[in-house]
This record gives C-alpha cells, sequence and structure tokens, in this order.
C-alpha cells in the first residue's frame, strides 16, 4: 500500500519564522507581517506540530529561535527565495500576455535612444514600461527578473547577461565659457584630467565606469574624490558654475554646446570612446514581446 506523502509547510509558516528572527518577539513579527499577535503565536504551534521540532523559546526578553529553529530558517529561506522567483515568473508572463515589455536603460540611453526606438515601433506593437536607472542598478534589475531587456553603457557585462552592441557612443570634456581650459589651444592630457577638478556621476554610473576605466588604462588614474552626482543634469549644472570640468556622453551635452553654454575640450592620450549595449538574462527565454522588441532595436541600431 502506497504511504501518504507529507503534507508541505505552509509558506505563511515560513515567513512566521523569518519574521520572529528578524524582530526577536512575536508582536515584532506580527507587526511587519501585518498580523494579529494571537495569529503568529496560532501559526507556530501549527509549525512546531507539523515539524515535531521546538522551533522557538519564549521568554520575558522576547522570541528567540532554537538551534533546531535557526537550522529549518536556512532552509526556509532557499524556500522563499524560489517563491520570489516564481512571483516574478508569473508576472513576466502575465506581462507578456499584455503585450507588455519591462526595459530598464541607463539615462544616457534613456533620454536620447529609447524614445527613437520606440516612436518608429509597429502598430500592434507590445506595450514598454520604462525605468531609468544606473548601468549597475539596470543589470541588477535584469539579472532579478524586475526587467526582461536592459540598456547599458558601461564598460563591461555582468555576470548571467548575454549582450549586444546597440551602438557606440563618446565621453567629450566639457567646461563652462570662463573656465580656463576653454580658450586652450592645446589639448588636455591624461594627466591633467586625471588631476582637475571634476564633477562625475555617482559609483555604478556606466560614464564613471568608462572614465575611471580609460584613465587607468592611460596610466593616469582619477585622483583624489571628485565631486559625485546621481544624475547628467546636476553635473552639468555644476560644470555652469565654472570651477570644474566633467566628462559625459556626447549625446547629452551637444544641445549645451551647440548653444555655447558649454565649451568642449580636446583630450589627448585617453580613450573616451564606448559602447552601447543592450542585455538579457541568460537563464531565461525571452517573452515574445521582449524578442520582437530587441529584433527592433538591432534593426534600428543596424540601419541607422
Amino acid at each position: 500500500m502506497d504511504s501518504v506523502p507529507p503534507r508541505r509547510i505552509p509558506l505563511g509558516a515560513l515567513e512566521l519564522l523569518e519574521a520572529v528572527d528578524a524582530h526577536g518577539s512575536l508582536s515584532g513579527a506580527a507587526r511587519a507581517l501585518g498580523l494579529a499577535q494571537p495569529s503568529v503565536s496560532t501559526g507556530l504551534r501549527r509549525l512546531e506540530r507539523q515539524t515535531g521540532l521546538t522551533l522557538v523559546t519564549r521568554a520575558a526578553s522576547g522570541t528567540r529561535l532554537t538551534p533546531s529553529g535557526t537550522a529549518l530558517l536556512g532552509r526556509a529561506r532557499d524556500v522563499l527565495a524560489a517563491s520570489d522567483a516564481l512571483e516574478r515568473e508569473v508576472q513576466a508572463l502575465r506581462s507578456a500576455q499584455q503585450g507588455r515589455v519591462r526595459v530598464a536603460a541607463s539615462l544616457s540611453v534613456a533620454e536620447y535612444l529609447v524614445p527613437g526606438w520606440l516612436a518608429t515601433l509597429p502598430a500592434g506593437a507590445a506595450v514598454v514600461d520604462l525605468v531609468v536607472a544606473n548601468s549597475r542598478d539596470v543589470m541588477e534589475a535584469v539579472l532579478h527578473g524586475r526587467a526582461d531587456l536592459g540598456f547599458v553603457e558601461g564598460p563591461g557585462v555582468a555576470d548571467g547577461l548575454d549582450a549586444r552592441s546597440v551602438g557606440d557612443d563618446e565621453l567629450v570634456v566639457v567646461v563652462a565659457p570662463g573656465h580656463p581650459w576653454a580658450r586652450r589651444r592645446r589639448p588636455v592630457t591624461a594627466t591633467e584630467l586625471a588631476r582637475a577638478p571634476l564633477a562625475v556621476r555617482e559609483a555604478g554610473s556606466g560614464t564613471r565606469a568608462v572614465l575611471e576605466q580609460a584613465l587607468t588604462a592611460a596610466g593616469h588614474p582619477l585622483a583624489g574624490s571628485p565631486a559625485q552626482l546621481g544624475s547628467t543634469s546636476a553635473v552639468k549644472n555644476v560644470v555652469r558654475g565654472g570651477s570644474a570640468a566633467a566628462v559625459l556622453s556626447r549625446l547629452t551635452v551637444a544641445d549645451e554646446i551647440d548653444r555655447g553654454d558649454l565649451v568642449r575640450v580636446a583630450v589627448e592620450g585617453v580613450d573616451l570612446t564606448r559602447t552601447l549595449r543592450m542585455v538579457w538574462a541568460r537563464s531565461r527565454r525571452p517573452t515574445p514581446s521582449a524578442h520582437d522588441l530587441a529584433a527592433h532595436v538591432l534593426r534600428a541600431t543596424t540601419s541607422g
């Protein structure tokens, strides 16, 4: 006679155990989960009966996990992480059924290239939900299933991602019209650029990463602690103040250079070119809508 398989432990019971460990009391766990304290107590008792283990100890100072509870929680976290991944996959499938594609793009790409790609989508194409972030956060979003496709401008691609080039870009040095470099006839050297007062993007930005890699390759790593700003607009505003230079995408400063608000400075001895890439997770098959959007972008960038 076949034996009856054991009843699976509910995910909610594992969440109770994790909350008690995190908050050190039944009341704290209840507040974190939005439950009444008696519900937490009842849930833990049911979990102990089902497992046949004593999982928590209660005292005046709070509630703590027993060694058995700690061991079970280690496995429980794997189960909860897998459940979260399942939920993300369900969301991705739902989005695919609804004809939506979640896209994450770095600032320069999102502001200056994505609009053109979307404007030429054929009628009836998928709806694109766009999130703008720095290149590091874009890759994290794609790796963890929060985005179907990503567009980055940094020098490298994270493990677990595949990539295709969608174009080339160039970083340029810009200063205010009153800056000494604005009237200079000879190019700025890599040494001068590395040591100059600079306004740069935050760590994780593709523009920042390309600049640091280029200066290091030229034998003159970025010196000091330059002003680190969270957006290209903030960097340009600092440069307009007159004392700092910046290294930004040619795409993002073309209008200011044309108007004379910023002056482009020639540089020698440092390679500031870069490749723009589309990335997707190697471990997940792209949805049909994401595949169609990727193909459209590749056609647009190879024919332009």
